[in-house]
């Protein structure tokens, strides 16, 4: 199946058959649509609040000193910094459920450490599972052979054999059986207690194999073949995973390829929280309808590109629509290497993307790209819009809780809140926070300015708290290298709390209100708040929430 927009606004569906069911959800707003939609495939679910923090992280640090080494420059500059990822070169020989004792020698300690002063830790975790380990050397594969829990060649018998990133051949687990399940919960719990993760983040579940196809290759079939095929890479269904007429519990890999990624992700969430007792984290690059219900999501392997840095909003809102607000892109882009310029920009929009992480290739020279490395200006000028993010994290907070609980967006596009405003239909390089605060970022480089549409309502400037002079028209203002614009939209209420470099710390500090009033001098805005991360605090009603209004005749709120 292929399905093309177009500008007319129409949808082409291109199938070779089956069955089309349309489910219409019809609003009256895009909030509506969004709510209705999420009320159908599953609300987002509630992140904790710290994973709300700033995120680093890199493929190929190569060894704890190097980390250590990063995590001690941050300290130097003050930079908030919240949360610490491990890629696969923390393992050892990247096999899953390891990590390198030679490397990352006195690992488990630091991630003690890094609790003990606040902050939190997530480990990646790849799906495939070497089978070319020495014989009782390799529990992972060992008791997933015993269980049965691999996806199958079309005999629906042996195991399907491809290459991915540990050494040797492959086998994959099949997520849509429950023994699978049962295998992969039994192994995250047993690998707390080698490292003290607080979240898990699950890559490559495409599922993604370096071949196309398992060994010996496809069998020349109609459903390895298909009469037609979308414009993918090559052409082919088994490009860079599985052939299509492999075994899965659920039935043919070709019906449930999708659902790997997806299937993957509820497993994971529930044995994140046993094993924490707090509220998971868990963030996959493979997604599906629903999936927001139990993942965050990133853009995937991105570049640092300027043209990668303007599409990452329109991913966010994207994403935003799909279910799956707790979304963000590679701060200053994953493939090539960055420049101060570029990241330095990128810092500036991702501190306002719902997932703010910093995350890198391996043999990039800029090799870490994080924001301590880049010299004083740099280090100051991203501490500073990373504390405004920490300001505003009781506001983000709380978006958060309308969404798990009304389904709507936390990220939207000016034309989701200015639906009836044409001008604002094809704008997709500013975004707004919830209904009140807007980021429009500087997203070319060598600029200095950017122009911003102000839809008909009273913005105030977030830095100066004057009130613009524009309203339904275009305005060009000033952005120079230490800003990003943002701007408050009157009648709105925004809580906020004194940042610090960790969530932890931030936590304990005290409250402020942001108080912007329309042109009646009304405002309205709220505030949820709970311990930030017990399970299921709104559902036990183990939380506070507030609601403000301000009206400038009685002065109060």
């Amino acid at each position: 199946l292929d399905v093309t927009l177009s500008p007319n606004p129409s949808l082409t569906f291109r199938t070779i058959g089956g069955i089309l069911d349309f489910y219409l959800f019809l609003g009256p707003t895009p909030e509506n649509v969004v709510q209705q939609y999420t009320e159908a495939i599953g609300r987002p679910h509630m992140p904790a609040y710290w994973s709300l923090g700033f995120h680093l992280s890199r493929w190929g640090y190569g060894s704890l000193d190097v980390l250590k080494e990063t995590a001690d420059r941050m300290k130097h500059y003050d930079i908030p910094y919240d949360v610490q990822h491990y890629d696969i070169d923390y393992m050892e020989r990247r096999l899953d459920f390891t990590y390198d004792k030679v490397n990352f020698a006195g690992l488990p300690e630091f991630m003690k450490e890094m609790k003990k002063n606040g902050k939190h830790n997530v480990v990646i975790l790849d799906p495939f599972i070497t089978k070319d380990e020495e014989p009782g050397t390799y529990r992972p594969y060992e008791l997933g052979q015993e269980m049965g829990v691999w996806i199958n060649n079309s005999d629906g018998v042996t195991p399907a054999v491809g290459q991915a990133w540990p050494p040797g051949d492959s086998v994959f687990p099949d997520y849509t059986n429950p023994r699978t399940v049962e295998w992969w919960t039994q192994l995250c719990l047993e690998f707390k207690d080698v490292l003290d993760y607080d979240g898990i983040w699950i890559d490559m579940n495409e599922p993604s194999n370096f071949m196309r196809g398992q060994y010996p290759g496809c069998a020349d079939n109609e459903m390895n073949n298909p009469p037609y095929t979308p414009s993918i890479s090559d052409r082919s269904l088994a490009e860079k995973t599985l052939c299509p007429d492999s075994k899965t519990y659920l039935g043919d890999h070709y019906n449930t390829h999708s659902l790997f990624g997806w299937a993957q992700t509820e497993p994971t969430f529930n044995v994140v929280q046993q094993a924490t007792g707090k509220r998971a984290f868990v963030l996959s690059r493979s997604t599906f309808v629903g999936s927001g219900k139990h993942t965050a999501h990133w853009l995937g392997d991105n570049f640092s590109q300027w043209k990668d840095l303007r599409r990452s909003v329109v991913g966010i809102l994207e994403f935003n629509l799909f279910g799956i607000p707790y979304i963000g892109a590679d701060i200053c882009g994953f493939n090539y290497n960055t420049t101060y310029e570029l990241c330095l920009r990128w810092m500036q929009l991702g501190s306002f993307y719902p997932f703010s992480r910093n995350h890198n290739a391996e043999g990039n020279s800029v090799s870490k790209q994080n924001p301590a490395v880049f010299g004083d200006a740099f280090a100051k000028i991203s501490r500073a819009t990373l504390r405004i993010r920490y300001s505003l994290l009781p506001y983000l907070y709380t978006l958060f809780y309308e969404s798990h609980v009304h389904g709507g967006t936390v990220v939207r596009s000016l034309m989701h809140e200015f639906t009836s405003d044409q001008e604002t239909h094809g704008i997709d390089t500013a975004f707004l926070w919830g209904s009140a605060f807007m980021i429009a970022p500087v997203l070319e480089e060598a600029t200095r300015s950017v122009t911003v549409y102000f839809p008909e309502a009273e913005w105030f400037d977030y830095y100066t708290v004057l009130p613009s002079a524009w309203k339904k028209n275009y305005a060009t203002v000033s952005a120079p290298l230490n800003k990003i614009p943002l701007y408050i939209r009157g009648g709105y209420i925004l809580p906020q709390q004194a940042p610090a470099t960790t969530t932890t710390e931030s936590r304990l500090n005290p409250f402020g209100l942001i108080i912007a009033l329309d042109e009646q001098g009304q405002a309205s805005g709220s505030l949820f708040w709970d311990d930030g991360d017990s399970i299921d605090t709104i559902e036990k009603e183990n939380y506070f929430l507030a609601k403000y209004t301000f009206s400038k005749v009685s002065g109060n709120v």
